[in-house]
């Protein structure tokens, strides 16, 4: 592409928006709103993923060893343990730290009672593994496999709560993808029937354009730009808006309701607008050249 050609086809896309004001505003409105919509879905998903992930990260499997192991075999079945890509974190617990915990959680203000056992540990030969888990998702196969391994005397699992979440995370993902594509859908009907009155507008001018030699690529291309610009405007607009009303609103809930921010982690604003900010104007530029190519290519075909 010449470089005249290219500017060129830029000022057409932006003279477009212009010569149909009320309807480029209309969709500029209407992208804005999916947009938004889609942005909001997104933090309200993003963050219920990360406080998924973080009950995730607290379900752990119960590894009991058969009496009388050695800990060199012990430390053998932690070093194939850890080397499962369903496995994050794996952390070994002797039967005096196994002790120190019962007696923190059953014993506490009755130190007199847990005293009596002090010379006769009543959980001896209770040392464990307590494994942590990438993907919850993956619980099962973890425990098969460890169900099958030499010295393991039993295994302990949350299979409820594995379930809960697996299934909570199916749901999120089917949700997710419904309430996404019906927007896109939205958004490139709008896109395209706003490009589709700019060309019947300026019917008799592109005919006479390709009258005396212009190309279809340089009779589109001002209608593609003007789509894109379209999303660029609409995309941009609301990530503003969801940018500082996501900081004000997390913040207001974390200073008021401090139990709530105890219980509830709210993702960082920087850190959440990092995916999100390429993946909206992506999607918003994305949908206004489809809606504005099909159009084009449409209309221009009668």
């Amino acid at each position: 592409m010449r470089i005249n050609t290219f500017f060129y086809t830029i000022q057409q896309g932006i003279k477009n928006i212009g010569r149909n004001k009320m309807f480029s505003l209309a969709s500029i409105a209407t992208m804005s709103a999916c947009i938004f919509m889609f942005g909001l879905f997104y933090i309200i998903v993003a963050n219920f993923n990360n406080m998924v992930r973080v009950v995730e990260e607290s379900v752990a499997v119960i590894v009991f060893f058969d009496e009388g192991i050695s800990e060199s075999e012990i430390e053998a079945i932690g070093q194939d343990i850890i080397k499962r890509v369903e496995v994050s974190k794996c952390v070994y617990v002797s039967a005096d730290e196994a002790w120190d915990e019962v007696k923190e959680t059953y014993f506490e203000g009755r130190e007199d009672l847990a005293a009596a056992f002090e010379s006769d540990n009543p959980v001896a030969n209770s040392e464990h593994f307590e494994i942590y888990l990438n993907d919850v998702s993956m619980q099962e196969a973890l425990v098969t496999y460890l169900e099958n391994t030499d010295g393991v005397r039993s295994v302990k699992q949350s299979q409820t709560v594995a379930n809960m979440l697996t299934d909570f995370n199916r749901l999120v993902g089917y949700v997710s993808a419904g309430i996404i594509l019906i927007l896109l859908c939205v958004a490139v009907f709008l896109i395209s029937t706003t490009v589709a009155v700019g060309v019947n507008a300026r019917r008799e001018e592109i005919y006479i354009m390709k009258l005396i030699g212009a190309t279809d690529y340089l009779v589109r291309a001002p209608f593609v730009v003007e789509g894109m610009a379209i999303g660029l405007f609409g995309a941009a607009i609301p990530l503003v808006l969801l940018y500082f009303l996501y900081g004000q609103i997390t913040g207001y809930i974390a200073g008021k309701f401090q139990f709530v921010s105890s219980v509830l982690v709210f993702l960082d604003t920087n850190v959440l607008f990092k995916n999100l900010l390429p993946v909206a104007l992506i999607l918003g530029i994305g949908i206004g050249f489809v809606g504005s190519a099909v159009s084009v290519r449409k209309h221009l075909r009668k």
